[in-house]
C-alpha cells in the first residue's frame, strides 16, 4: 500500500468508526432532538450566508477556468435565494412526521402473538455526489430526520461550498446536543477516497446513494460492496397523445425541457402522435426555439418544422442535461410506450392527453419510477412531492423507488409481543 493509499485508508476508516458510533446514538435520539438540530442548522445557514457565498465564488471561478457548461455552472452556483431555499428545506423536513418508530402494519395471530412491522433507521449512509452544493444540506437533513448517520463525499467542483454548508450542519447537531459525527464530510478531493468508500467500508456503511452524472453513478453501482440506491440517468419523455390540448402541450413541453435543463427530471425526448404532429409541432418548436432550445427531429418532424437538426439513434439514448430536445413522431400510444420501454431509463415519463382512457393506459403500462398525466416531468422532485427534499430518484425495484426522502431511508423490524407463548 502506497503512502497516499495508507493515508486515505486511515482517513476513511476513522470516518467509518465515528459514523457507526453516531448512528447508534441517533437511533436512540428523539424526534424532538433531531428536529431541533435541523432548525438550528437552518439558522446557521442563514447566519453564515456570507461565508457560504464567498466559498461558492471560489468554486465558480475554478469551474469557469475548467470551461464547465452553463448547465453545470447553474447546478453549482449559489445565491441568497438558493441559500434561503436550503434553510427552508431543512425547516420543512423538521416539520414532517417522524419516520422512525412508525407502525407500518400490525396484526394478531390465533395464538395471541401481537406482531408489528416498525420502521427503523438504515444505519450509516454514504452519499457520493457531484457539483450541486445544496445536496450537502438536503442529504444530511434527510439522513438526520430518519435517524441515520451519513458520510458525505461531494464533488471537487463544489468542495469549498459544501465544506461551509457542512459546518452549518455540524453547528446544528451541536446545538441540539447530538454528536457532530452524525454528519461527516470527506475532507479530501482525492478520488481514491471514493474508491475506498465503495470497496472497503462495508463494516461501517449500510447503503450508498450516488447523486450525479452517468459515469459517477455507474462507478458506484459497479464498485460498491453495499446496497446502492439511485438511478443511472434521467432519459425522461413527454408524449403528446392525439387528444392533447395544444396550449397545455406547448406549456408542458417547454417547461419540462427548459425550466432547468441540468436536472434529472428534464425531458430529453418528445414523442408526438402522427395524427396531430402537424397541428402541434410548429407552435411547440417555435416556443422551444424562442427559449433557446436546439431541436433534433426524425424525418417526419423535419418535414413539418424546417431547419431542425436530423436526429440519429443515439439521440434517443442521450441525457443531454442541456438545451437540446429530440423529437420523434410515433404511430400511436402503443408505439410511444414501446419507444419508452426500449430507450428510456425508468426515471420519469409524462403523457399529455384529454382522453382519460389513454392516460390511464400510459400510467399503467409505462414502467418508470414516476409517471405523470398532464404535468411537467420537472415535478420529479421530492420537494414537489411534499417530501421536504430528496437525495435522488431511485429507479431500481428493491427497497426504494422514485424520490428518496426520509421515509425511504428507513428499513423496518418486527416487534412481537406475547404472554408466555411457546412453540409446540
Amino acid at each position: 500500500m502506497s503512502e497516499t493509499e495508507e493515508t486515505i485508508a486511515v482517513l476513511m476508516s476513522d470516518l467509518g468508526v465515528k459514523a457507526r458510533t453516531a448512528a447508534d446514538e441517533l437511533a436512540r435520539s428523539t424526534a424532538a432532538e433531531r428536529d431541533a438540530a435541523l432548525r438550528a442548522a437552518a439558522i446557521a445557514l442563514r447566519d453564515n450566508r456570507a461565508q457560504i457565498l464567498a466559498a461558492n465564488r471560489l468554486d465558480i471561478e475554478a469551474a469557469r477556468k475548467r470551461n464547465l457548461s452553463d448547465a453545470l455552472l447553474d447546478r453549482l452556483e449559489l445565491d441568497d435565494e438558493r441559500i434561503n431555499a436550503m434553510a427552508s428545506g431543512l425547516e420543512t423536513i423538521s416539520e414532517m412526521r417522524d419516520p422512525v418508530g412508525r407502525v407500518i402494519d400490525e396484526w394478531q395471530r390465533p395464538n395471541g402473538l401481537a406482531i408489528q412491522r416498525v420502521s427503523v433507521p438504515l444505519g450509516v449512509i454514504g452519499i457520493v455526489y457531484e457539483s450541486r452544493p445544496n445536496v450537502t444540506a438536503d442529504a444530511a437533513a434527510l439522513c438526520l430526520k430518519s435517524g441515520n448517520a451519513v458520510i458525505l463525499r461531494g464533488g471537487s467542483d463544489s468542495f469549498n461550498s459544501s465544506r461551509e454548508i457542512h459546518a452549518c450542519l455540524v453547528e446544528g447537531l451541536s446545538a441540539a446536543g447530538l454528536s457532530a459525527c452524525g454528519v461527516q464530510m470527506v475532507s479530501t478531493r482525492d478520488r481514491a477516497a471514493v474508491g475506498f468508500l465503495l470497496s472497503s467500508m462495508s463494516q461501517w456503511l449500510d447503503v450508498v446513494v450516488p447523486r450525479g452524472g452517468k459515469s459517477l453513478v455507474k462507478r458506484v453501482q459497479d464498485e460498491a460492496r453495499v446496497p446502492v440506491i439511485g438511478h443511472l440517468e434521467g432519459l425522461c419523455h413527454v408524449y403528446l397523445h392525439e387528444s392533447a390540448d395544444a396550449r397545455i402541450a406547448r406549456d408542458i413541453v417547454v417547461n419540462a425541457k427548459m425550466r432547468r435543463t441540468g436536472v434529472c427530471g428534464a425531458a430529453e425526448t418528445l414523442l408526438v402522435d402522427k395524427s396531430v404532429a402537424a397541428r402541434l409541432l410548429p407552435d411547440i418548436c417555435a416556443a422551444l426555439a424562442t427559449a433557446g432550445c436546439e431541436i433534433r427531429g426524425d424525418a417526419e418532424v423535419a418535414s413539418i418544422v424546417p431547419g431542425v437538426k436530423a436526429a440519429i439513434t443515439a439521440d434517443w439514448t442521450t441525457e443531454y442535461l442541456d438545451a437540446i430536445l429530440a423529437i420523434r413522431v410515433v404511430a400511436d400510444i402503443d408505439a410511444a410506450i414501446e419507444h419508452i420501454a426500449t430507450f428510456g431509463s425508468g426515471h420519469t415519463d409524462s403523457i399529455v392527453a384529454s382522453n382519460n382512457e389513454a392516460a390511464e393506459q400510459f400510467l399503467r403500462e409505462v414502467d418508470s419510477a414516476i409517471v405523470l398525466h398532464n404535468a411537467s416531468t420537472q415535478f420529479a422532485d421530492g420537494g414537489e412531492f411534499g417530501m421536504g427534499a430528496e437525495i435522488g430518484i431511485a429507479t431500481g425495484r428493491i427497497h426504494a423507488r422514485g424520490p428518496v426522502g426520509a421515509e425511504q431511508l428507513c428499513s423496518y423490524k418486527y416487534v412481537v409481543r406475547g404472554a408466555g407463548q411457546t412453540r409446540p
